[in-house]
């Protein structure tokens, strides 16, 4: 029992600090492995200040029970307490390894008090305390300072650690994107590497003919802007101007297809209409918008489809 409250609290404790950015600070990204290809981030203090976001935070803190135990055991709730997070990983597919790095206010003494009575490993790397999943030890979190958290598997934990006394800067390329997506969007994300390369072995989009055409994007990016209006971007590098206008065609298929299937519903409507699609050269640009409670409805609408059909909102379906 002792076991698997641990892997509950160190599971959810790792889903706080990597699923909840201004540019993205500087020290954070001083603490991300050299060699990565993906990060995304979230500027948690923007999305307290919005209808959609605290929508958004008010939906976590109702329907998962593991947050829940979390806040009560340690005080500590992600929702309020974190204002900033960077995810960083190398893009290598099916890689295990990763980082999620968090600014916020955070109590480490009950945090950790709290994990080692529930049974949680700890560690100590250059004097600093790594909580465990007590099984296979494969992923931890440390607190850096009462401001800074990272979390992941137990190398990239130690290397962020490492990177303290010793930072280490992305590339130049990687650095300017995170920057320019950062800056711009409140929650985003990039790939420098392509995005069909991300995915598993075995995962291969089939048929897709929108995966078939993105077969030649070598890097991407997307983002969100809370508002009066959420406003959704994206953008891909194909190898080549005609691939990247064959790629646009694609897309815009999808959409009139979708425009012709939505039927009565005005909300899907809206968002299908409200996306449009650019090319320049060998980028594709796809945006899209909603007022913000008219993506409310939209996402309150999926949300009770699913539980119609028997799934929860982490995507898992409930026992019956």
């Amino acid at each position: 029992m002792i076991g698997m409250k641990a892997q509950i609290l160190t599971a959810t404790l790792l889903t706080a600090f990597s699923g909840a950015l201004s540019a993205a600070d500087p020290q954070l990204l001083n603490l991300v492995m050299p060699d990565a290809k993906v990060l995304a981030g979230v500027n948690v203090e923007q999305a307290k200040g919005t209808q959609f976001g605290q929508y958004v935070l008010n939906q976590v803190q109702t329907h998962d029970a593991q947050m829940q135990q979390l806040v009560a055991l340690t005080g500590f709730d992600p929702r309020r307490d974190v204002r900033e997070l960077l995810v960083a990983s190398d893009g290598v597919a099916g890689s295990h390894t990763g980082l999620a790095l968090a600014r916020g206010s955070f109590d480490a003494a009950k945090i950790t008090a709290a994990a080692t009575v529930a049974g949680v490993v700890t560690e100590v790397y250059q004097g600093f305390t790594i909580l465990e999943e007590p099984k296979k030890q494969l992923a931890g979190i440390a607190f850096l300072d009462a401001t800074t958290v990272v979390a992941g598997d137990i190398a990239s934990v130690k290397g962020a650690i490492d990177r303290l006394k010793t930072p280490q800067s992305l590339p130049a390329a990687v650095a300017v994107k995170a920057n320019q997506w950062s800056l711009s969007q409140d929650a985003w994300g990039i790939t420098t590497v392509p995005p069909a390369s991300l995915a598993p072995a075995g995962k291969a989009g089939g048929q897709n003919p929108i995966f078939n055409a993105g077969q030649n994007v070598q890097a991407a990016a997307f983002g969100v802007k809370f508002g009066a209006l959420v406003v959704f971007s994206g953008e891909a590098q194909c190898d080549t101007a005609p691939n990247a206008k064959t790629l646009g065609d694609v897309v815009q298929l999808l959409i009139n297809m979708a425009q012709m299937q939505a039927g009565p519903d005005p909300t899907a409507a809206a968002l299908i209409k409200s996306v449009t699609v650019t090319t320049s050269g060998n980028v594709l640009k796809i945006q899209a918008s909603l007022p913000e409670d008219v993506f409310q409805q939209l996402l309150q609408q999926s949300h009770k489809k699913a539980e119609t059909n028997g799934i929860g909102m982490g995507g898992h379906q409930r026992r019956r």
